[in-house]
């Protein structure tokens, strides 16, 4: 986020190196987290079979971040 004129916007910028990886990790750990019922080897297994085939809970947290990203892209140039 960033404060412009008494707004705030939030300006998308592209996640770079060992961050990616990283917040990818945290998010199929906390969609396998969320899940009930089963030991947390057999919830993270199942989610990330989902995810390898574009679905889960981490997959849909994926894209609301993008969808967000994409609805900002008009801010970007606040970015500098």
């Amino acid at each position: 986020s960033r404060r412009v004129g008494g707004a705030n916007y939030q300006i998308p910028y592209q996640v770079k190196g060992d961050r990616r990886l990283s917040l990818g990790l945290r998010w199929l750990i906390q969609a396998a987290h969320a899940r009930k019922g089963k030991t947390m080897g057999h919830r993270l297994k199942d989610e990330l079979l989902e995810a390898a085939k574009g679905e889960g809970g981490a997959i849909k947290f994926k894209m609301n971040v993008e969808r967000m990203a994409e609805a900002n892209r008009a801010f970007a140039h606040f970015a500098r």
